[in-house]
């Protein structure tokens, strides 16, 4: 007998976290977790590793082998119907004898989007729809905005001084926050597919931008350089090889600049932005067509300003040190901001932690 509907959460919850386990390594495919039950005795599971690689339905079914027929499968997203890098998964599921499936939400791709419920049902497998669909969605959110919007889920972060100061008034970070902390933004960072900053960041600090994380993957590392200004020396375009670089440009940079950059390695996105500005809504969709899901942008001022002005960003993370820098120091963001308390930005679903005496608070940004 399939495990009562009660129960239904208890399996989901622990195919969720299955799915995490592949942030960072499936991307632009979702998350996705699968657990299989009979007799209300867990014996199978799976969650999909590797981009390109089998999904978590397969995982779970070679997992629990003979033991599938008659069973119920709890898997995050709706399986599959279609042919891409691997087989459907629906066949899969049809084909073990799983008499039962238990999922989250419709794949929102259109080309699968609805069709493996349809064959589910249709060969007189049961299917439950919408148990814990709040939290897949959650997890899956740069997914969702890829598909839907054609552009990647963009993270705001920075660190700043308890007064708000991102660095001195001679420019001076480093470092504003602990080491502990610094990790934690590595870590970030092997798990996501684009670091970006501005040019004046990099003309600056000379940023390598790349993942320092044990084991961690180096992300694209995007430069918004209106004037394609971006020096040769620099350490990014010295390290052009190891880890892809793209820099966004205004039509009206100096093509001199565009293919001297295109030469050394860097792949150039031209947007029509105005004198001298990068079009920042274009170069997010030509970074969806190249397939990034989600991107952290760590600074300057500038870009920040502008991102939050567009209404381009979706999470922001800000890393708080308990120290007070004061003065003329430079800060987070800059533009005309509000007039009136009640217009402000706000940030929901806000979460709050801690690494060494830092205080890290993330949360989603409302533009309503």
């Amino acid at each position: 007998m399939p495990p009562a509907k009660e129960c239904d959460e208890k399996y989901m919850a622990l195919a969720l976290e299955l799915a995490e386990k592949g942030r960072g390594m499936v991307e632009p495919n979702p998350m996705v977790g699968a657990v299989i039950v009979k007799e209300d005795e867990i014996v199978g599971k799976g969650y999909h590793k590797n981009y390109g690689g089998a999904h978590a339905e397969t995982h779970a079914i070679n997992d629990a082998g003979t033991n599938c027929k008659g069973s119920t499968l709890y898997v995050t997203m709706e399986p599959c119907a279609h042919h891409g890098k691997t087989p459907p998964c629906a066949d899969a599921i049809i084909g073990a004898g799983i008499k039962r499936v238990v999922t989250t939400f419709l794949d929102p791709n259109p080309i699968t989007s609805g069709k493996g419920l349809k064959q589910l049902q249709a060969a007189g497998i049961e299917v439950r729809m919408g148990v814990m669909e709040d939290q897949a969605r959650k997890i899956n959110a740069p997914f969702f905005k890829l598909i839907q919007k054609g552009m990647p889920y963009v993270i705001i972060k920075w660190a700043m001084s308890i007064d708000g100061k991102i660095a001195t008034v001679t420019g001076d970070s480093k470092w504003i926050t602990s080491e502990e902390s610094r990790r934690y933004v590595h870590k970030i960072r092997s798990q996501i597919d684009g670091v970006m900053v501005g040019i004046n960041t990099v003309l600056k600090d000379d940023p390598l931008l790349t993942c320092r994380f044990n084991g961690g993957r180096n992300p694209k590392r995007i430069i918004v350089d209106g004037k394609a200004s971006l020096p040769l020396t620099s350490a990014l375009v010295r390290t052009a090889k190891q880890s892809e670089i793209i820099v966004g440009v205004s039509r009206n940079a100096s093509p001199k600049n565009i293919e001297t950059l295109r030469k050394s390695g860097c792949t150039v996105i031209e947007t029509k932005g105005n004198n001298d500005r990068v079009d920042l809504r274009e170069l997010f969709l030509e970074l969806g067509a190249m397939r990034l899901t989600n991107i952290m942008v760590e600074g300057g001022s500038k870009l920040i300003t502008s991102l939050l002005e567009e209404r381009l960003a979706d999470k922001i993370i800000v890393f708080i040190a308990p120290i007070i820098i004061g003065g003329d120091g430079a800060s987070p963001v800059l533009g005309k901001g509000v007039d009136n308390i009640c217009d402000a930005l706000k940030i929901t679903e806000v979460r709050q932690y801690r690494f060494s005496d830092d205080v890290v608070v993330e949360g989603l940004l409302n533009y309503r």
